[in-house]
C-alpha cells in the first residue's frame, strides 16, 4: 500500500487528523490531538505494519511530540505529531500497544519531566534514583545545573526492582565497574538457581547529554559531537547528521560523494562486524580465533587510516558531501586489501563451524523470536537474525544504495549462531558494495557548499548495529535549536533481556557478545 492510501484511510478513521507533507512526498506528518495519539500509533504499528523508530520531544512555545514510523518502499515514513501547552505535562502512553515506545517514553519522562499515563514503569531510568531525585528534567529550557547539583537529593534507600519473589530467589549484580576496556553498565540478574529468570540492564552511568550540549551551537560544532559520541560508528552518525542538514539546505550532493559515502559506510560496517566477531570468539574462550579476528580488525582499521587519514573515519562525512576526495588508484588498492581480509575471515569461519565446542555455546542460546523482535522494534543484525528485516538500505534507500546490487542477510532461528551468521554474511556483502562503488565511481566533485535554512530535518542511516535517526531543528541563525539522537544500541538494549532470560549464567557473556551492543552509543 502507498503512503497516500494510508493517509486517506487514517482520515476516515480519525476525522480530525491533519495530514501534511514533511520533507518529501514519502514523508508525511499526521497531526492529531493528544487523546488520539495512542490509537493512531496502534493502527500504524499493529495493522499497517509500520516499524516504530522513535519519539522526538520538543519544548518550544508549546510541547511538540513526534512519534516516528517507517515502512517498506512506497509506504514511506510517517510521523504522528501532537502538541500541548507547556503547563500540560501529561500525555497518554502508547507503549501498551506499541511496546517499542517503552524506553522512549521513560527517557522523555526523565529528561523533560513528562508523564505518560498508563505506562507501567516510570522513573529511575537515565537519572538513577540513587543519584538524583525525580523532577530534575535536564532537557528543559529552565534547567539550572548549578541549582540542580546544590539541591540534589539522592535516594539512599534505593534497592533494585525485584520481579522474582519466591523462597531462595536472589539478585546477582554484574558491573557497573569492569576490568579492561569494558564500558559501564550494571546488570541485575534474578535467579533461584543457575538459570537467569530476569535480566535487567541498568545503563546511563556515562550519560553525556549530547543533545543538550548541541543546543545553540553551529552546524560545524555539532557534527563533531555527532561523530564522536560513538567512535566505532563515527561515519554513520556523521552521515545521518549531514543528511538531516542537507534537507534544510536543498542541496544536491554530488553523485561521486554519494557513491563514496556508500563505500565508507560499508568499510565501517566491515570493521565493526570484525570487532563483534572478535568479541564472540573471546566470550567462548577461543583464544586463537580471538587473536586472528583481532588481527583482521586491526587490518581494517589500518585500511581506513590509509585511505581517510583516520582509523575511525573522523572528519570525512560533512553536510554537502565529503570533506575530501580520493584518487581512484588508492580506492582500487583498498579493495584488494579488503578482499584479503574477507578471505582470511572465510578461513576462520570454516574453523568455527567445525568446532563443536564453539557451536555448543552459541547454538540455540539467547533466542529472540521474530514477533518479539518486531514488538521491541529491534534493528540491525540482531533483528535480521530473528527474521525481522528493517534495513534502511533496502526499505528506504539513501546515498547511492538504490544503484547497488546486494543481499540483506537474514536468518530465522534468532539465536547466537544466527546472529553470528548474519555478521559473517554481511562482511561479504559490504565488500560487494565497496567493489561496485569503486567500479562505477563517477568523476566530479565530492562537495557542494550550501547554507541551511531554519526548519526541521530528519535522516535515517543503517549503521553497522542498525538504524539510527538524527532529528535537527535549526533556528533563523542556523544554530541547533534541537538535536535528537535515536541510536541502534538504545533500541537493542531495550530487547536484550529477551535473549538473556531463561538461559544459564554461563551463557550470559556469550549472549551479550552476540548482540554487539555499545554503551557509549546508548549513553549519548
Amino acid at each position: 500500500m502507498k503512503i497516500q492510501e494510508i493517509a486517506n484511510q487514517a482520515k476516515v478513521f480519525w476525522t480530525d487528523v491533519e495530514v501534511a507533507v514533511a520533507d518529501s512526498s514519502l514523508t508525511l506528518e499526521f497531526r492529531c490531538k493528544p487523546k488520539e495519539v495512542a490509537g493512531l500509533c496502534d493502527w500504524l504499528f499493529n495493522q499497517q505494519n509500520y516499524h516504530f523508530s522513535g519519539l522526538v520531544v520538543e519544548e518550544n512555545a508549546i510541547w511538540e511530540l513526534h512519534y516516528l514510523f517507517v515502512g517498506q518502499g512506497e509506504m514511506g515514513r510517517i510521523r504522528v505529531s501532537t502538541v500541548a501547552p507547556l503547563q500540560e505535562c501529561r500525555f497518554p502512553s502508547v507503549s501498551v500497544a506499541v511496546h517499542a515506545a517503552d524506553w522512549h517514553e521513560r527517557e522523555a519522562e526523565d529528561l523533560f519531566g513528562l508523564v505518560f499515563e498508563g505506562h507501567p514503569s516510570m522513573g529511575d531510568f537515565i537519572l538513577h534514583d540513587d543519584v538524583w531525585q525525580e523532577g530534575v528534567a535536564p532537557m528543559r529550557s529552565r534547567f539550572d545545573p548549578v541549582s540542580a547539583l546544590a539541591n540534589r537529593k539522592p535516594r539512599h534507600d534505593w534497592r533494585p526492582k525485584r520481579v522474582v519473589d519466591v523462597p531462595g530467589a536472589f539478585v546477582m549484580p554484574i558491573g557497573p565497574v569492569f576490568s579492561g576496556t569494558e564500558e559501564s553498565v550494571h546488570f541485575q540478574l534474578e535467579t533461584i538457581g543457575e538459570e537467569v529468570l530476569r535480566a535487567f540492564p541498568r545503563l546511563f552511568f556515562k550519560y553525556r547529554s549530547v543533545e543538550k550540549i548541541a543546543e545553540g551551537r553551529s552546524i560545524d560544532d555539532v557534527i563533531l559531537l555527532a561523530e564522536r559520541f560513538s567512535g566505532t560508528t563515527a561515519f554513520s552518525h556523521a552521515l545521518a547528521f549531514s543528511m538531516a542538514i542537507e534537507q534544510l539546505s536543498e542541496v544536491d550532493v554530488p553523485e561521486r560523494a554519494q557513491v563514496l559515502r556508500c563505500f565508507f559506510a560499508e568499510l565501517e560496517r566491515l570493521r565493526n562486524h570484525l570487532g563483534t566477531i572478535d568479541g564472540i570468539c573471546s566470550s567462548t574462550g577461543l583464544a586463537v580465533a580471538t587473536s586472528q579476528t583481532a588481527i583482521l580488525e586491526e587490518e581494517a582499521l589500518r585500511l581506513a587510516g590509509f585511505l581517510a587519514g583516520h582509523r575511525y573515519l573522523f572528519g570525512l562525512a560533512v553536510p554537502g558531501g565529503l570533506s575530501r576526495d580520493f584518487d581512484n588508484q588508492s580506492l582500487r588498492e583498498s579493495i584488494t586489501r579488503a578482499k584479503g581480509i574477507v578471505r582470511s575471515l572465510d578461513e576462520i569461519e570454516k574453523l568455527l563451524i567445525d568446532t563443536s565446542s564453539f557451536l555448543d555455546r552459541i547454538e540455540e542460546v539467547g533466542i529472540i523470536g521474530k514477533q518479539q523482535a518486531r514488538d521491541y522494534g529491534l534493528v540491525g543484525p540482531v533483528a535480521r537474525a530473528s527474521g525481522y528485516c528493517n534495513d534502511l538500505r533496502e526499505i528506504q534507500p539513501y546515498a547511492a544504495y538504490d544503484a547497488c546490487t546486494f543481499d540483506i542477510p537474514r536468518e530465522s532461528e534468532g539465536d547466537g549462531y544466527a546472529r553470528l551468521r548474519v555478521l559473517l554474511s554481511e562482511t561479504k556483502q559490504s565488500l560487494r558494495i565497496m567493489e561496485q562503488a569503486v567500479a562505477h565511481l563517477p568523476d566530479g566533485p565530492v562537495f557542494t557548499k550550501s547554507k541551511a535554512t531554519a526548519g526541521v530535518g530528519l535522516a535515517g542511516v543503517e549503521t553497522p548495529r542498525g538504524a539510527t535517526w538524527h532529528w535537527v531543528r535549526l533556528d533563523e541563525e542556523g544554530r541547533l535549536k534541537r538535536y535528537r539522537l535515536i541510536t541502534p544500541s538504545f533500541t537493542n538494549w531495550h530487547g536484550f533481556h529477551l535473549a538473556a532470560e531463561n538461559f544459564a549464567f554461563q551463557d550470559f557473556p556469550i549472549i551479550l557478545a552476540t548482540f554487539g551492543l555499545s554503551v557509549a552509543e546508548n549513553d549519548r
